[in-house]
């Protein structure tokens, strides 16, 4: 009935999903910049040995040493001290990339699994392309049972779901701006290439595509190149990125987008589709998941009320101030139409000492060093080249860009990096600021706070939006971080 969204850079962690899961919901672990998130780990010296735990399991161990070998740091790198970039993603990505890729996914999937026998899911956005295919085999090594899909129109990862789990090569269409036909512009995957020895085949995951018209859904279910198992409808008030209102677009006295009508999605006609789906963007309470039972749906997506639980994986300043300002009735979240190197329009959260505040943002030189959100772009030698908005502007324009399409633009791939505690540190003392993301919700949180209390659990989550079901069928969930450990 419930699943937990898959949000942003680390904050739908392996423990976030783990005790969704342990509660028999659908916990959700963000697929999103996970060989960069990994590799900070172990360049942290992997803090309670957990990655180490779960590469011990990965079915490929020479693979797996040669990951380790590249990334740990004993004892962790030195206070103060930068992490090691890896090279940014390219329709060729070397080997020790791909490989890096399979392992992060498969560990963070493997971890979120111990512990239980319920379902765990995986999500990705459409717009990172590159790594889809390495990640997706990689998090199905590890039993992963769903992968949920947004930001874009994932025509192809139903037919690369199915070749991947006989582990057959598979491909993905690459976006290339510019691209002429007969460009090559295809991703490729053999896992064979990576398997060092058989395999029977894997579990194919049920593939959820985030939804937010009626067309793209009846565009799913008519020319998707394999099965789709059901949507997430996602609603404008959600948090992370947000479709674009459709239409022209027009702002409000704040300089946000403005929603209509014709961004409401017929729940009439997706009930004609015959699957399943589920409401996202403000259910995050009993009546509103009772709400959208009543309207058909299987359950609710819920994000932002997780996000803000102890097991997330927000660094506990910025967790406890936004939870403190809820309490308060002062948390204020804003829909930058800017702020986005993708043109998505992209809620931030407004925190002191982040890039929510025009003062930090404009201290900030702007430095493009991460790079999951460039766009490709055709060259005029018939070759891929790579731009994002918020890289320094002279580059930018350097290839091809518009000047108009840098304004106000931020860094998120740092600034998510920097949500978790994995912030990049640069000259010994320049820290890259966080940029947090919530829901319109964020002020609803403090329903989930007892008299008292200061923070609460996922399953203190599950457990007062079960309510919505008969109270009888209710359980109580007090699954401690030992249990689960002594479970798995």
């Amino acid at each position: 009935m419930i699943i937990q969204g898959g949000m942003g850079v680390g904050i739908s962690s392996w423990k976030l999903a783990r005790a969704v899961s342990g509660c028999g919901q659908l916990g959700v672990v963000s697929g999103t910049a996970l060989d960069r998130v990994f590799a900070r780990r172990l360049q942290d010296g992997d803090p309670g040995g957990h990655m180490r735990r779960a590469v011990e399991h990965f079915p490929f161990p020479a693979m797996a040493k040669r990951v380790w070998d590249q990334h740990f740091v004993p004892g962790g790198k030195m206070e103060g001290a930068s992490y090691r970039n890896l090279p940014l993603h390219t329709k060729e990505n070397p080997r020790d990339i791909q490989e890096l890729l399979i392992v992060a996914n498969f560990a963070e999937v493997f971890l979120a699994r111990e512990g239980h026998g319920h379902p765990v899911g995986i999500n990705y956005m459409e717009k990172i392309q590159i790594p889809h295919l390495p990640s997706m085999y990689g998090a199905m090594l590890a039993g992963v049972e769903y992968v949920l899909m947004g930001a874009g129109i994932p025509l192809r990862v139903p037919g690369a779901l199915d070749l991947l789990a006989n582990h057959e090569p598979a491909t993905y269409p690459l976006q290339v701006t510019g691209a002429r036909d007969g460009d090559d512009m295809t991703l490729t995957f053999n896992p064979r290439e990576y398997m060092e020895y058989d395999l029977p085949a894997l579990a194919r995951p049920k593939f959820l595509p985030i939804i937010a018209s009626n067309i793209l859904a009846m565009t799913m279910v008519k020319k998707a190149n394999g099965r789709v198992d059901g949507f997430i409808i996602e609603g404008p008030v959600a948090g992370g990125h947000n479709a674009p209102p459709r239409g022209k677009l027009e702002l409000n006295e704040d300089g946000e987008p403005i929603y209509g009508e014709r961004d409401r999605v017929d729940l009439g006609k997706m009930r004609e589709l015959g699957l399943p789906f589920w409401l996202a963007g403000g259910y995050g309470s009993p009546e509103r998941v009772r709400e959208a039972l009543d309207a058909g749906a299987a359950g609710v997506q819920v994000g932002t009320a997780f996000a803000f639980c102890d097991e997330s994986g927000l660094r506990e300043d910025y967790k406890r101030a936004l939870l403190a300002d809820a309490a308060a009735g002062s948390a204020r979240i804003r829909t930058d139409p800017q702020a986005s190197p993708t043109g998505f329009p992209f809620k931030i959260a407004q925190l002191d000492g982040t890039l929510s505040e025009q003062e930090v943002y404009q201290a900030r030189a702007r430095i493009c060093d991460v790079g999951y959100l460039r766009e490709a772009y055709r060259r005029d030698d018939g070759s891929i080249g790579y731009r994002c908005a918020s890289e320094p502007v002279t580059i930018y324009l350097s290839k091809g860009g518009k000047e108009e399409d840098t304004a106000g633009r931020k860094c998120l791939c740092n600034a998510l990096l920097a949500n978790i505690g994995l912030a990049q540190v640069r000259n010994g003392k320049h820290v890259e600021p966080g940029l947090v993301t919530a829901g319109d919700d964020l002020s609803g949180i403090s329903r989930f706070l007892a008299p008292g209390e200061t923070g609460y659990t996922a399953a203190d989550v599950v457990t007062k939006l079960l309510v919505a079901r008969a109270p009888e069928a209710v359980p109580a969930y007090h699954l401690s971080e030992e249990a689960v450990l002594a479970n798995a």
